[in-house]
């Protein structure tokens, strides 16, 4: 144990003494089961930041889980919030909404960090309240969408094997956005018949290539397909959209609630994420704006535990399609809470986020 951890709990325990709030952060590696690799990067785990928040007795717990493609790391995570720990130990947590406006007000950027105190917050909340947060939000469980199944991008014979793993999902998810994207959906297609959807994550770098390759996705059965070209490619996302019949989502392109007008007419619809937006009470400003500009919502996720997961699952009544799945592609998920049957998502009733400790996690 280092002297910072020393220190940190030594902070904690005179904050308990005191009858303060507790703040806690913890860096958690989560161990991939497949190399995920997409058109940006590649990676075998991600590190995410975890925040447990208690006060008057009750622990919520939240998750953030940093991307570099958005200049974001746990570590920085973490010391962002570390610097607003004297703030967050004194503040009553039922003004959850004026905390989250302080905390961004005082850190810049770092919306994976202030997304797992967002989560943390609304868990305690749920949790005080005795009730599970889709109740909170006023929403109907059994009108969660289907979640799709993410495939990454992979050799022909490993794709294939991917999709048999993923034979309970009645929908997948194809990540696509490199040379090899017909000989991907070709792979896939040998093994399934089933509706696809594909996210190039800004591989294509031409309109003509965007409008090419949907052209040819079109009649291989997909459905939908996400950001095909570059975040701030914006005009460039019109054009092809007026020539392709398939919605165009935008997921790099849309991050903040800010983002949302310029992207009406660009694009369909829009994906929104708890990490990208910074928590719950973003995501869900998000999702309003979205509805009143005539966009269709896509909730999805990062490579992300149960926590940030069913965080993201108890908005899903609200949204056309899911994409929650990131729980299912690590080894490690130190918790468990929403479940999937056959594709559709089974939100649990416990308070708060409804999680529980994994079997021998030690959580």
């Amino acid at each position: 144990m280092t002297r910072r951890d020393l220190g940190r709990l030594a902070a904690a325990a005179f904050a308990a003494a005191a009858g303060r709030n507790r703040f806690q952060t913890e860096i958690v590696r989560l161990q991939l089961r497949h190399t995920w690799t997409v058109a940006t990067s590649t990676s075998d785990y991600r590190d995410n930041l975890y925040v447990r928040f208690t006060a008057q007795g009750v622990t919520g717990i939240g998750e953030g889980a940093p991307l570099a493609r958005y200049r974001e790391n746990a570590r920085e995570g973490r010391e962002a919030l570390e610097s607003v720990r004297e703030f967050l130990e004194a503040a009553d947590p039922w003004q959850f909404a004026g905390i989250m406006e302080e905390v961004f007000r005082r850190i810049q950027g770092q919306y994976a960090a202030k997304c797992a105190l967002d989560v943390a917050l609304m868990d305690w909340v749920g949790k005080k309240l005795g009730i599970p947060l889709y109740r909170y939000f006023g929403l109907d469980p059994r009108r969660a969408p289907l979640t799709t199944y993410s495939i990454g991008i992979d050799t022909p014979e490993v794709t294939r094997q991917k999709v048999r793993e993923a034979a309970e999902f009645p929908v997948l998810k194809i990540k696509v956005g490199l040379d090899t994207d017909e000989v991907t959906i070709q792979a896939v297609r040998s093994v399934t018949d089933k509706p696809l959807r594909v996210d190039a994550n800004e591989g294509w770098k031409s309109k003509e290539e965007a409008v090419r390759k949907i052209e040819w996705l079109e009649k291989q059965g997909v459905e939908l397909v996400e950001q095909p070209l570059p975040a701030h490619m914006i005009e460039e996302s019109a054009w092809v959209r007026e020539r392709v019949r398939i919605p165009v989502i935008a997921d790099e392109s849309c991050r903040h609630p800010e983002d949302i007008p310029k992207l009406a007419g660009a694009f369909d619809g829009v994906n929104v994420k708890l990490a990208k937006a910074g928590g719950l009470l973003a995501a869900r400003r998000m999702i309003e704006m979205a509805r009143a500009l005539g966009l269709k919502v896509m909730l999805g996720c990062m490579i992300e535990s149960s926590v940030a997961v069913t965080a993201a699952a108890h908005l899903s009544p609200l949204v056309d399609w899911a994409d929650l799945d990131g729980n299912l592609l690590i080894a490690n998920d130190p918790y468990r809470g929403v479940r999937v049957d056959r594709g559709r998502l089974i939100l649990p009733e416990g308070p708060g986020l409804g999680l529980s400790p994994a079997s021998g996690s030690g959580s």
